[in-house]
C-alpha cells in the first residue's frame, strides 16, 4: 500500500499539546495587556517606542524587558509568561533537533529492547515544519539500514494506531527489488550475506526469544544483528518499492510487525533517524545500555 491510502499523518502528541499550550499563554498575556493592564508597560503605550528587537524578545518571552514579573496581573498571567520561554525551548528542541521515544516492544531485538529509551535525530534528513511534517529543508534521505521512527500509515483505519509511532529498519529505498525467503535477504537481486553469532539469550520482556538464531546482517554500510526463529521461518515476501516510500522490517524478523505485513512506508511520514539509547527500563533499571547502537 502506498500513500494515498495512508491515514492521515496528524496526531494530538507532545509536541501539538505544546503549540496549544504555547497559543494559549500567547493569546492570555496579549489579552492582558490590551485590555486590562494599564500599566507603563502595555503594549499601548509602549507601541510608539518599542523596536523591531523588542518585539522580538516579547515574542519570544512575552515580556518587554527582562526586569518586568507580572507580579500585579492574575495568576493565570504570571503562569502564562513564565512557563512560555520553557515551553517555547522544549518544543524547538522536540520539533527540529532532537525528541525522546520508548520502545514499547520486542519487534526490534536485539538491537532495542523493550523499555529502552531512545533519542531520535529530527535533522538528519532535514527540516520539517513540527505537527505539519512538512519537510522545508532536505539534507539526505533515509538509507539501507538506519533505523527511523515514523508514524505508522495506518492504511486500514484502525483506531487502535491512529497516530501511533513505529520504529523499524529501513532495508529498500525507493526503486530497490526486495525478496525476502526463507529468512534470507534479497536487494535487487543480490544476497545480503550474514554471519552467524551463536544462540540468543533473552532477558526481561525479551526472554521468550531466548533459544533464537543470533546473526549479523552485512546491509550495506549499516551491519546489524537479527533475530530468527529456529523452528520456522518468518513471513516472506516480493516486492519493488515504489518512489516515495521505504520498505522496513524489525530486526526481530519473526517477531514484528512491518512492511511485510502492512506496507511501504511514505518518506513524508518519516520522524527522524533513531541514533542512541539514552536510558533503559523494563523490569528493571539498567543503565549500562547507555549509548549508540548500530
Amino acid at each position: 500500500m502506498t500513500i494515498e491510502n495512508a491515514d492521515s499523518f496528524f496526531a494530538w502528541d507532545v509536541s501539538s499539546f505544546l503549540v496549544l499550550f504555547l497559543v494559549l499563554a500567547f493569546i492570555i498575556v496579549i489579552i492582558d495587556q490590551l485590555f486590562f493592564n494599564h500599566t507603563t508597560t502595555s503594549i499601548t503605550s509602549k507601541r510608539n517606542r518599542l523596536t523591531l528587537g523588542g518585539f522580538i524578545y516579547f515574542f519570544l518571552f512575552l515580556r518587554f524587558k527582562k526586569s518586568e514579573k507580572y507580579l500585579n496581573r492574575p495568576k493565570i498571567v504570571q503562569w502564562s509568561a513564565e512557563f512560555f520561554p520553557v515551553l517555547l525551548l522544549v518544543f524547538v528542541l522536540r520539533g527540529f533537533v532532537i525528541e525522546p521515544f520508548r520502545i514499547p516492544s520486542n519487534s526490534m531485538m536485539p538491537t532495542l529492547l523493550t523499555g529502552d529509551f531512545i533519542l531520535v535525530s529530527k535533522f538528519n534528513y532535514g527540516v520539517s515544519i513540527p505537527i505539519l511534517n512538512k519537510k522545508v529543508i532536505e539534507f539526505s534521505k533515509p538509507e539501507r539500514g538506519d533505523v527511523v521512527v515514523f508514524r505508522y500509515p495506518n492504511y486500514e483505519n484502525n483506531l487502535r494506531y491512529k497516530g501511533a509511532d513505529f520504529i523499524k529498519r529501513v532495508i529498500g529505498v525507493p526503486g530497490d527489488k526486495i525478496v525476502y525467503y526463507l529468512d534470507n535477504l534479497y536487494v535487487n537481486g543480490v544476497k545480503i550475506s550474514s554471519e552467524n553469532i551463536g544462540i540468543y539469550q533473552g532477558i526481561e520482556s525479551g526472554s521468550a526469544m531466548t533459544g533464537f538464531k543470533n546473526k549479523r546482517e552485512l546491509l550495506n554500510n549499516n551491519p546489524h544483528n537479527i533475530l530468527l526463529d529456529p523452528k520456522h521461518s518468518s513471513k516472506g515476501i516480493k516486492l519493488t518499492v515504489p518512489e516515495e516510500h521505504y520498505f522496513v522490517m524489525g530486526d526481530n524478523r519473526a517477531r514484528s510487525s512491518d512492511s511485510r505485513f502492512w506496507g511501504f512506508v511514505p518518506e513524508s511520514y518519516i520522524i527522524g533517524k533513531a541514533f542512541a539509547i539514552w536510558m533503559h527500563w523494563d523490569k528493571s533499571l539498567k543503565l549500562d545500555r547507555i549509548g549508540s547502537f548500530d
